[in-house]
């Protein structure tokens, strides 16, 4: 999933924008949007049966009609956000604010934030075409659910039995030592372009129907998720070898550099 934020004061058209980038986008994909609502309460008109479930106790809410699911739920962030869009399938998301985040942005005005791929005087000015290229050239964002939705929705799934799953994460202790969390540097081009070579050659491999793999970047803490790698095989012998042999290849293989950060310091884990 490709991810931009559309960013800028009140009343500079970004609601206009985004909506002019979603019906772009829906040519090259399927599309999910997020709003920043800052203090909001969604779930706050008192005395409906939603409200009511809500204040029992219950985690998460999920209201259903004929045409509409609306989740409720608690405790929540942009990741968070990212995650259900991405878990959903979608191919794009286009997000409306959060101007202090770490994502891409497209700025209207004079607006301060971080991160501005393109800024614009007033989003009458904004050239569609061109932003819809921007938004291509950006990373891919990937949950393992996210990749399991790819993987399924290929033509040729219809060969699998099996699809099998690795997913490699920040490990907290290592002997004695505690770690706070990792840094990932990658060469971006190279390092997809490598790791989509290491798929299409494990491919050809016996009874191997598709192949998936994603690598985060940046600094990961302790216990969260650095990559997912996803085999579809005709049968469950063809799948486990090559879904080793898929993770080894890309330690090798990808120009991923780490950098640990621990209690007892930091290090490249190259320079050891």
């Amino acid at each position: 999933m490709k991810i931009i934020s559309v960013v800028g004061y009140k009343k500079t058209g970004k609601t206009t924008l985004v909506g002019q980038l979603v019906k772009a986008l829906k040519k090259h994909g399927t599309v999910g949007t997020i709003k920043h609502l800052h203090e909001h309460d969604i779930i706050n008109a008192p005395d409906t049966d939603t409200w009511k479930h809500a204040q029992a106790g219950a985690d998460v809410v999920v209201a259903v009609t004929p045409n509409e699911l609306v989740k409720f739920s608690r405790n929540n962030d942009l990741t968070t956000a990212l995650d259900e869009l991405a878990n959903a399938g979608m191919d794009f998301a286009v997000v409306e604010g959060f101007k202090d985040s770490k994502l891409p942005k497209i700025a209207l005005g004079d607006v301060e934030a971080t991160e501005i791929v393109r800024r614009l005087d007033t989003f009458e000015s904004a050239d569609i075409d061109e932003l819809v290229n921007i938004i291509m050239k950006q990373p891919e964002f990937h949950t393992l659910d996210s990749l399991l939705t790819k993987l399924k929705n290929s033509k040729s799934i219809e060969k699998a039995g099996a699809i099998g799953t690795f997913t490699g994460i920040v490990r907290a202790v290592t002997d004695e030592t505690s770690t706070e969390f990792l840094e990932f540097e990658a060469h971006g081009e190279l390092a997809r372009k490598k790791m989509d070579e290491i798929c299409k050659q494990l491919m050809e491999k016996e009874g191997i129907v598709d192949i998936l793999m994603h690598h985060r970047t940046g600094i990961i803490p302790a216990g969260e998720d650095i990559v997912y790698i996803a085999v579809a095989a005709g049968h469950r012998e063809e799948l486990f070898p090559v879904l080793r042999e898929a993770i080894e290849r890309l330690k090798a293989e990808v120009p991923i550099w780490k950098k640990e950060h621990t209690i007892k310091g930091d290090w490249w884990v190259h320079d050891q």
